[in-house]
């Protein structure tokens, strides 16, 4: 159960991503990619930039703050990730960017706060 419900966090962490991204002149290309290094939230273009968006939601503070979500360890897949990606999508542009949207919801469920950072993960 507790499974299904960070599916569903999971998925409307995303909705609520690609919303805020697309309001802010991102297209969405790509979401949810797995592959056997990971698994990518979301690809997005901005201008000549590919974007992989890794989206952290939060329903409390006991995990700690979303925007504090990214581990070097997890920094370090995500660069792989993009990688690859990129290396299997040449018709895309090469310049590549690793950002975070990380979503903290209100008790009655609403989005408290969002902050995106750009070039969260470097390298």
């Amino acid at each position: 159960m507790v499974n299904e419900r960070s599916q569903r966090l999971g998925a409307a962490g995303e909705r609520i991503a690609s919303r805020y991204l697309e309001q802010h002149g991102y297209e969405v290309v790509d979401k949810n990619v797995r592959r056997r290094e990971g698994e990518i939230d979301l690809v997005a273009l901005h201008g000549d930039t590919l974007v992989f968006v890794e989206v952290k939601l939060r329903t409390s503070r006991k995990m700690g703050a979303a925007v504090s979500a990214v581990s070097p360890a997890k920094g370090a897949r995500l660069r792989q990730l993009a990688e690859a990606y990129s290396a299997d999508h040449p018709d895309l542009p090469t310049t590549l960017r690793i950002d975070l949207v990380a979503i903290e919801l209100t008790v009655g469920g609403e989005v408290g706060q969002l902050n995106h950072v750009q070039n969260a993960v470097e390298g």
